[in-house]
């Protein structure tokens, strides 16, 4: 009998973007501390460990980011990640100071004007009966949420949503952001530059005027750490939720008794959200810099090293949920670690929540049945978000 090859593993392979579970399967059973010497990582794919790694700060540093991307990694990525490439105490403050534009209170008075954009999209995808549901709706909304929460004026809404979208765009073979994107990412963090500037100017209601006024014990943020969370925003709360509504879509039409519960009861649309997170997550992946030597699985990692925590396999461990890979809409969510954990956990996670919660009530209580083109469906390639670039859906309105 011949050994099987050992399990091998990179958020580079375009096979890993198709299907990465029998992978993390795998990698949980086989190698639950994994080492890829050729890109230089290690991963830790089981709940338990993931999940003792977010909160664990010390070991598990952010300073280099949070991407294994080369342009994303390194003493610099807070310049473009914000906080999110922070640790203690510069993240303390960031994050103290960013959350008092992002109160309860303000994320709940934006529901109306979600349900507004929801609506204004949604129509036209229900009037045709067809339609490419990210081209047409998860593409769009998220990224215009945000910018109406910054307080981008409508007529700009659509070009700065085209500027990040190149932001996030891959190409095959590239393991790094294209020169597009990097031509795209500059442009659009000139635009915020003079918005905060307006602002500065002249106060308004919106999320930027908001950060310029946020003050915890004396301490006001910069100007381009203000630019830094706006820009975060763009690559982390847009991408991320229009991958989370189209997964949602999917793995309902994959799954027809599951999806039957909250199209006939849209009350149970939050149900399908967390079995959707869980399931299939946006976020893969995130990277950590082992910042003081520690032992895994009786392996020794030296400092300095970088740690994937691979948060798509950690959903999936039947050591955590029973019979991980069946799409169970009644199931308890509450382990999932797709918004990560720790001091790290998701400033985002109620909005991305608010926004898909929204979106797929109005979606349920206008549509009878639907069906997806899973051959014509297509996904994007990315090292940390899984999800679709088309999915091409046609549905039956309610009579």
């Amino acid at each position: 009998m011949g050994h099987a090859p050992q399990v091998s593993y990179s958020p580079y392979d375009y096979a890993i973007h198709e299907d990465p579970y029998p992978t993390y399967t795998r990698l949980r059973d086989e190698a639950p501390l994994y080492r890829n010497e050729e890109l230089g990582f290690w991963a830790l794919s089981r709940h338990a460990d993931v999940a003792a790694a977010f909160r664990d700060h010390a070991t598990f540093s952010s300073i280099n980011g949070v991407s294994l991307e080369p342009s994303a990694w390194g003493p610099h990525a807070h310049k473009t990640m914000s906080f999110l490439a922070l640790d203690p105490p510069r993240h303390t403050r960031m994050r103290a100071l960013v959350s008092k534009g992002f109160t309860p209170r303000r994320v709940k008075e934006l529901e109306d004007g979600i349900l507004e954009l929801t609506r204004r999209y949604m129509r036209p995808v229900i009037e045709a009966g067809e339609a490419d549901f990210i081209a047409e709706f998860a593409g769009k909304l998220p990224m215009d949420v945000i910018s109406q929460m910054m307080g981008v004026p409508e007529s700009d809404r659509a070009e700065v949503r085209r500027l990040a979208d190149t932001v996030v765009h891959r190409e095959e073979g590239l393991n790094d952001v294209p020169p597009a994107g990097m031509e795209a990412a500059l442009i659009l963090a000139g635009y915020y530059e003079e918005m905060v500037a307006e602002r500065r100017k002249k106060r308004t209601d919106d999320l930027t005027s908001a950060l310029l006024d946020a003050e915890v014990d004396g301490d006001k943020l910069e100007e381009r750490e203000i630019i830094a969370f706006l820009f975060l925003m763009v690559v982390a709360g847009n991408e991320t939720t229009t991958k989370l509504l189209a997964n949602a879509l999917y793995w309902g039409w994959r799954n027809q008794e599951q999806v039957a519960k909250p199209l006939g009861d849209p009350e149970r649309v939050d149900d399908w959200i967390e079995e959707t997170l869980r399931y299939d997550t946006s976020s893969q992946m995130l990277a950590r810099t082992v910042a003081q030597e520690t032992t895994w699985h009786g392996q020794t990692i030296p400092a300095g090293e970088r740690m994937l925590l691979l948060v798509g396999s950690a959903n999936r461990d039947p050591r955590a949920f029973e019979d991980a890979d069946a799409y169970d809409i009644d199931r308890d969510t509450s382990q999932l670690i797709s918004f990560g954990g720790g001091r790290h956990f998701c400033l985002g996670a109620n909005l991305a929540r608010l926004e898909a919660r929204i979106a797929l009530k109005e979606f349920a209580g206008q549509v009878s049945a639907y069906e997806i083109d899973g051959e014509r469906a297509e996904r994007v390639h990315s090292v940390n978000v899984r999800g679709f670039a088309t999915l091409p859906v046609r549905l039956e309105r309610r009579r």
